[in-house]
């Protein structure tokens, strides 16, 4: 046999058959998205899984100077990467920032996101939620020392503060208090030195975030919530749609408020603002 004619034969033979694979797995790919699926989560290898949490909230979830990650949805993550068969160093913890919450869980790019992630029904048409998990409310958050705002009307003549294109400052000003002086910033912890200075007389945003800033060492005592509840935010567990992934922490939260762990984390990250919290909510329940 001629050798030529054998090896040009054996790279004609190769050709097919990468071509043919690359054919199937192009045939694979487009009918899964042509059905809808959703990516399938990245293999991040061995036993990792990854986490999607916020960098930036303290008592919620914080990156550390030292690299470590604190607050309550840290630890509701952690509890529910354990009933998952994940050790604490199997996570990877990757930031989840408000507008990518969504992205990074229709790529794949995490397997559940616990970030003061508010269920509602846009976000819900996109991605699925496991919980919720707390029931947070907007509020103030006010100097420990003042007085002179009891009720939500007090807000009128006062200076609000919030950040920069949040809805929170708004929604008092139309719905509550009309006469409230707005003043935005581009951090949460530029009004909380304001309001510590006297700048400011409030700073509004969920209680559960207000709670966690003024749980900070440099903050202990200083402030204090309103305790108004100007609306309902039901934090959730995010989850690729349709994954099995969402049952699967539904178990693990029930399991974490039996155990007493849930009321553990709270205190832990929450307490020393005095924070009023609302009791852990039933798992599909969605207070309007």
């Amino acid at each position: 046999m001629n050798p030529t004619r054998t090896r040009r034969a054996t790279v004609r033979t190769g050709r097919a058959t990468v071509a043919a694979a690359a054919a199937v797995v192009l045939s694979l790919t487009s009918a899964g998205f042509a059905n809808g699926a959703a990516a399938v989560p990245a293999d991040h290898g061995g036993d990792k899984i990854t986490v999607g949490i916020k960098y930036d909230q303290p008592g919620i979830g914080l990156k550390t100077p030292d690299g470590t990650y604190t607050g309550f949805d840290v630890d509701v993550a952690t509890y529910i990467a354990k009933e998952l068969g994940h050790d604490p160093s199997d996570i990877v913890w990757k930031e989840a920032k408000s507008a990518d919450r969504e992205t990074l869980l229709q790529r794949g790019d995490v397997d559940f996101i616990a970030a003061s992630y508010s269920i509602n029904d846009e976000r819900a048409k996109k991605v699925d939620f496991a919980g919720p998990y707390l029931l947070a409310h907007q509020d103030v958050l006010i100097r420990a020392d003042d007085d002179s705002i009891k009720k939500p009307s007090d807000l009128n003549n006062k200076k609000l503060c919030s950040v920069t294109g949040s809805t929170s400052a708004q929604n008092v000003k139309e719905k509550i208090a009309p006469d409230a002086q707005l003043q935005e910033y581009g951090g949460y912890s530029e009004c909380l030195t304001g309001l510590e200075n006297g700048v400011v007389d409030a700073l509004t945003t969920d209680d559960s975030i207000l709670a966690g800033y003024a749980s900070q060492d440099q903050f202990k005592g200083k402030f204090k919530l309103g305790g108004f509840k100007l609306s309902n935010e039901n934090y959730g567990i995010g989850v690729q749609k349709g994954s099995d992934l969402k049952d699967k922490i539904n178990t693990a939260l029930e399991k974490m408020v039996a155990d007493g762990s849930w009321d553990k984390a709270v205190e832990k990250n929450f307490g020393p603002a005095n924070y009023q919290n609302e009791p852990a909510p039933k798992i599909g329940v969605i207070v309007k």
